[in-house]
């Protein structure tokens, strides 16, 4: 005889289905409203008020509820999926953790989640964007290392393909983009070692091939020019070099008959490798020369040395290229989804 309760559940009894997934249904017998708005509510659609939005979207919060991806793509033909294109090499200390981290603070609440799609500097950089269209696995690209011609922005407007870009183009294409004013930067940071008294500056800028090399070494040029200042050129050393090579180069330079007494730097990381290769040549950063330093991690404070910082907020940049790039997908106006961050005063670390 069998003993066991019976239940006229053909799934069984309650307690072996609290593993399934909340659905729209859920959050509508919850919260006493219809499937539809409360879809529309998840959506942020205009037409449903600002409380009942914040309501249904807090019921979804709390029950965990997560759109089913492969419905949607059914439904229609979205993946709720934005893939962030990133080299591999970089060496950048805390930047691309901190981009991470803006990124995935503004898709959190969104239905989108993204994926990181990796290349190398070895390989062709269109060659991840060409993946993603190709195979339909991302609604839209976030792309970095932004380049003044780039092929890869070309290949996303002649396909129509929602993108954002960290840094800005000059090929005569709008599109989104969010970028950090380095001209401005530049700018700021040969005044300071100009109000310091120093009269021979030299820039540690990155590769010539990136977008914001011209930005940063227009704006150095010309507050040189404004100034008064002598450039001392840092030679073939720049920003994506190993610590290692940037320490060589710095020590070489300042082992020169004329060496320079004011440095920039459009790194943070870089930075350490600066002080280190000026020590190494007997000199002292705060004495024979005087460091002013973009950063994005705030680590320079650990430095001995008297070092001038300028912040650039990564987690921001995240931000807003998560924002730009939905609303590339949302088919929003391209003015709209441009941004530039525009960098506070030197200050001391």
């Amino acid at each position: 005889m069998n003993d066991r309760p019976q239940t006229d559940d053909p799934a069984g009894p309650a307690s072996s289905r609290t593993d399934e997934r909340p659905t729209l249904k859920t959050i509508a017998f919850m919260t006493g409203l219809g499937v539809t708005t409360v879809s529309r509510a998840l959506k942020d659609a205009p037409e449903i008020g600002v409380e009942t939005r914040k309501r249904v979207q807090l019921v979804a919060r709390q029950v965990g509820y997560r759109p089913n991806r492969a419905g949607v793509r059914l439904r229609t033909g979205k993946t709720n999926v934005i893939s962030l294109v990133l080299n591999t090499e970089e060496q950048v200390g805390g930047f691309v953790s901190d981009m991470i981290y803006g990124i995935s603070e503004h898709l959190a609440q969104t239905p989108y989640h993204f994926i990181v799609t990796p290349y190398s500097r070895t390989n062709d950089p269109l060659e991840p964007v060409r993946y993603v269209l190709e195979t339909g696995s991302a609604d839209g690209i976030i792309i970095s290392r932004t380049e003044p011609n780039d092929a890869r922005v070309r290949y996303m407007v002649e396909h129509g393909f929602p993108f954002t870009t960290h840094g800005r183009t000059h090929m005569g294409i709008e599109h989104p983009f969010h970028d950090f004013d380095n001209r401005a930067y530049a700018v700021q940071a040969v005044r300071k070692l100009k109000a310091l008294g120093r009269k021979r500056i030299t820039l540690l800028a990155p590769t010539p091939n990136l977008s914001y090399y011209r930005h940063m070494r227009e704006g150095f040029l010309a507050a040189l020019a404004e100034c008064e200042l002598d450039e001392i050129s840092f030679g073939t050393a720049n920003l994506d070099q190993s610590i290692d090579e940037i320490r060589e180069h710095t020590r070489e330079l300042m082992r020169r008959r004329t060496p320079p007494d004011g440095i920039v730097s459009g790194s943070g990381a870089a930075t350490f490798a600066l002080v280190a290769g000026t020590e190494d040549a007997g000199l002292a950063v705060g004495a024979d020369v005087d460091i002013v330093s973009k950063q994005s991690s705030k680590l320079l404070h650990l430095l001995r040395p008297k070092i001038y910082v300028v912040n650039e907020d990564v987690r921001l940049a995240g931000r807003e290229l998560a924002r730009s790039v939905i609303g590339a997908i949302d088919r929003r106006a391209v003015s709209s989804l441009q941004s530039l961050s525009v960098p506070e005063a030197v200050e001391t670390c």
